[in-house]
């Protein structure tokens, strides 16, 4: 099976889906209502816009956005150049250092690794200012395991690195024989010294990869 360019052919049927307007609803009412919700309404969809189904290599699963000001933009883990690393991404730095020697970089944006195929996908997609899991009810997860279902039938071969018990979750709906599946622990101070720090989840990703035929990630950010 050709992979698809786009994913509006792949996604189009569950965008016409009652629960899916129902989110959009849902943002619009509390837009309405002057609730700050992140990241900004253009970025929602970010991680589609910047990997294809066509070039889809791996994907990193986070749970839902930052819920500061300034910092979600659509990538899981990623924040906009300028704002401060926070905690979960700089471990996530200090194990790719650790693991391929990457120097530590002084930004958050993983534009980069998006723009190579890294799905950097969270499970729900928008957030209300400083409440984490704020739209944890709204519908997203239906979505975002549509998407993960999607990948998992649509691409011959990619690597799905599952951080902590909500990531790991969604292993249920991946195809074992046909894709790769990393897990540990989440990269959260709490819990990253239990397993993350020292997994080598970016070196064991690209060995699988060259196993498949696919090209390595380059994980510098520059």
């Amino acid at each position: 099976m050709k992979t698809s360019k786009d994913w509006a052919p792949l996604l189009a049927e569950e965008k016409r889906q009652p629960y899916f307007q129902q989110i959009l609803s849902r943002l619009n009412e509390l837009n309405h209502q002057g609730k700050a919700i992140y990241p900004p309404q253009s970025q929602i969809f970010e991680a589609l816009k910047l990997t294809s189904p066509e070039n889809l290599k791996v994907v990193i699963l986070g749970q839902d956005p930052y819920h500061g000001i300034n910092q979600a933009h659509g990538l899981s883990f990623s924040v906009q150049q300028g704002i401060d690393i926070p905690p979960s991404l700089a471990n996530i730095y200090k194990e790719l250092k650790q693991d391929l020697g990457c120097p530590i970089p002084k930004h958050g944006c993983l534009e980069s690794w998006a723009k190579q195929g890294v799905l950097l996908l969270n499970s729900i997609l928008t957030v209300e200012h400083g409440s984490p899991l704020a739209h944890q009810s709204l519908g997203w997860e239906i979505f975002t395991d549509k998407l993960l279902e999607i990948v998992n039938q649509n691409c011959s071969h990619a690597v799905f690195l599952l951080w902590g018990k909500n990531a790991q979750k969604k292993a249920a709906v991946i195809d074992k024989t046909k894709h790769t599946i990393l897990l540990a622990p989440h990269p959260s101070p709490l819990s990253a010294y239990r397993g993350f720090l020292g997994c080598k989840h970016f070196s064991l990703c690209n060995k699988a990869l060259l196993e498949h035929g696919q090209t390595e990630i380059d994980w510098t950010i520059s």
